[in-house]
């Protein structure tokens, strides 16, 4: 990645924009360290016998009214200039990415204030900013300074708000959230350093902007004031006598051309380098249906009970309920697979159990218990260590789940670090043994890496092995085997186990593969329209006629080639249009009248065995074999 990146940059600098900005910019900052060093009293010799004068071979581009030397003047205020465009623009950067990011650290009205603020200050013209600034600032060079820095702002404020926003959808922020970071750390170690590139290019080119505008106010006389002088200041010293010397007026207007030109050309060669193009109350649900699934009476191993769990958008007409008064139990040791069509609630049903569904959706639970805490109602900065050392979430994708610009090895640490309170030394050991334990090969080497030097299943196995950090009872793997070749499936799911066998942890694998589930996991919860509409062992005999559908269109090696794939007809309904009956009522070959009118209700046909069907089917059904293909039949 470095080679590459250095090689980018040389083959950026060796273009003619590349080029030229670099060796226009060196000048600039050259000319700002040494001109005042070299020609500070040339510039301020008076010469009374040349008063005035247009240029000559003594005074090569003339001299002002006080016969001082106008480009020894321009030269010597390229640092006065370039440095207080550069301290206003890091006045901007700063303020915009506290505004920028202060909505994600703030309570939800806080944060609408500082985002509507932001807002209304984006709305207005820069230059209208800068104006309205330098009256509450006042006169003078500070005043400038600051007046330029806060307009400048809202611009990188509303940058931050977007890239922040971008970046905490991230599986690598949620798990850093569920491992129990707080948001300060969450922000500064996971959200900012991903952002901070294209920040960096747009600060670039705000760079020139703030030249532009400081040279402004200096014209205006609002700026930089007597004795003290820079490129605006000399411009309007020179607009005076235009028309008796015109180099007195030119000189600074081009040599702030050419500095914001500079400014504006690196920015784009970093941008080029880089790969980013510039330019860039909680109400309870009124419309939820009641739950009414029964749940299994629970054990005293119980590790997560949850009961009637809906999960609701507000929309304009309303609420939407993706997930609808799902009720399960999940005991110490035990596997239970979750399984559906996409769309039917399952992602989301391990999201919520745990607590990575936020605002503006609402999560609301007879009951939610994690360990014995109940999840909705105990203070989050209580829950978090049990969270963080007790619950291990493996998401679909790891290359968005672990943070790309980290080490591996630092990320699996930071979880001993936050805490069991282990210095940085004895954490990174510990995230050494653990990628071991999840048998990476040359772990203390891997641990050395970044996310995009592993291979997918390496990720994989790095996720459970994050999970692993701390002494997890129960660990939510979310599609972890899609997009894996079966060899690697095989290994992820051996690995599940072995953790399961040695450290008596519950797993709840969510996939749409009911083959691997079936080989896998003890029970099985299968997902329809955000309801569990059977709650079956994985050896049992489905009864529901949506679960003999996805078997039936699994394939094995005893498949008929010849015949064509079996498939279930229609589609699932869509979250807000869910019919008052039976949702799959309308691909079910058994529907009738009663099953469109009425909702079945989720209870017991034998013991551990729950069916959600007004006719649940009592003939025997062939469950997948070993020797199960799988190849995702579910979908």
């Amino acid at each position: 990645m470095v080679v590459n990146r250095r090689a980018k940059w040389v083959a950026a600098l060796r273009t003619p924009v590349g080029a030229f900005s670099a060796t226009l910019l060196v000048v600039v900052f050259v000319l700002a360290v040494l001109a005042p060093i070299l020609w500070h009293d040339n510039a301020f010799e008076i010469d009374t016998e040349a008063i005035a004068q247009g240029p000559s071979a003594a005074h090569w581009l003339g001299t002002d009214d006080l016969g001082r030397d106008i480009l020894f003047r321009v030269l010597v205020a390229t640092r006065l200039s370039v440095l207080l465009a550069v301290l206003a623009t890091v006045i901007g950067v700063v303020t915009g990415l506290v505004l920028g990011t202060l909505p994600s650290l703030l309570p939800r009205p806080a944060a609408r204030l500082v985002t509507s603020a932001v807002n209304i200050a984006v709305a207005f013209p820069g230059l209208l900013l800068v104006l309205f600034f330098s009256v509450i600032f006042g006169v003078g060079t500070h005043g400038a300074v600051m007046a330029v820095g806060f307009a400048l702002a809202p611009a990188f404020a509303r940058l931050a708000q977007t890239l922040s926003a971008s970046v905490a959808g991230q599986d690598f922020v949620s798990a850093a959230r569920i491992s129990g970071v707080g948001r300060i750390r969450l922000l500064v170690r996971h959200i900012l350093p991903n952002i901070g590139e294209p920040l960096v290019v747009n600060a670039t080119i705000g760079a020139g902007a703030s030249l532009l505008a400081f040279s402004g106010l200096s014209f205006l006389g609002i700026g930089v004031q007597a004795p003290d002088y820079d490129w605006g200041r000399l411009l309007g010293e020179g607009l005076n006598g235009i028309y008796v010397n015109p180099a007195a007026a030119l000189a600074p207007g081009v040599a702030v051309v050419l500095a914001g030109l500079a400014f504006n050309l690196v920015g784009e060669t970093v941008a080029g380098v880089i790969g980013v193009r510039t330019g860039l109350r909680k109400l309870a649900p009124r419309s939820v249906t009641p739950a009414r699934d029964e749940v299994a009476e629970d054990r005293d191993d119980a590790v997560l009970v949850v009961e009637n769990l809906q999960v609701a958008f507000p929309r304009p007409a309303g609420w939407t309920v993706p997930v609808r008064g799902v009720s399960f139990t999940v005991h110490a040791g035990e596997a239970i697979g979750v399984v559906g069509e996409s769309g039917s609630g399952k992602s989301l049903t391990g999201l919520a159990v745990s607590r990575l569904v936020e605002a503006p959706a609402v999560v609301t639970a007879d009951r939610l218990e994690f360990a014995g805490k109940p999840l909705l109602t105990t203070p989050e900065r209580e829950l978090r260590g049990l969270l963080g050392t007790s619950l291990a979430m493996v998401f679909q994708d790891p290359m968005t789940s672990f943070n790309p610009t980290k080490r591996i090895g630092r990320q699996l640490a930071e979880v001993a670090e936050q805490h069991q309170g282990l210095p940085r030394a004895k954490a990174f050991e510990r995230a050494v043994d653990r990628l071991r334990a999840v048998r990476i090969p040359a772990a203390e080497r891997r641990a050395k890496q970044y996310p995009h030097e592993f291979s997918g299943g390496m990720r994989q196995r790095a996720m459970i092995g994050m999970g692993l950090m701390g002494d997890p009872r129960l660990i939510i793997a979310d599609e972890p085997t899609t997009a894996l070749d079966v060899t690697v499936q095989r290994q992820l799911l051996r690995l599940l186990a072995r953790t399961r066998s040695e450290r008596n942890t519950a797993i709840i694998l969510i996939s749409h593969d009911i083959a691997v589930v079936s080989q896998t996991c003890e029970r099985m919860l299968v997902m329809y329209a955000g309801r569990v509409v059977e709650d079956l062992p994985s050896a049992g005999t489905p009864r529901h006629p949506y679960t003999r559908a996805l078997l039936a269109a699994t394939l094995d090696l005893e498949t008929d080639r010849e015949a064509p794939l079996a498939v279930i007809p229609g589609r699932p309904p869509e979250p807000d249009r869910v019919p008052s009956g039976c949702a799959f009522a309308d691909r079910c070959p058994a529907v009738t009248d009663r099953c469109r009118l009425e909702d079945p209700v989720l209870e017991s046909v034998e013991s551990g065995h729950r069916v959600a069907c007004w006719y649940p089917q009592e003939t025997s059904f062939s469950q997948p074999t070993k020797e199960t293909v799988t190849a995702g039949g579910a979908e």
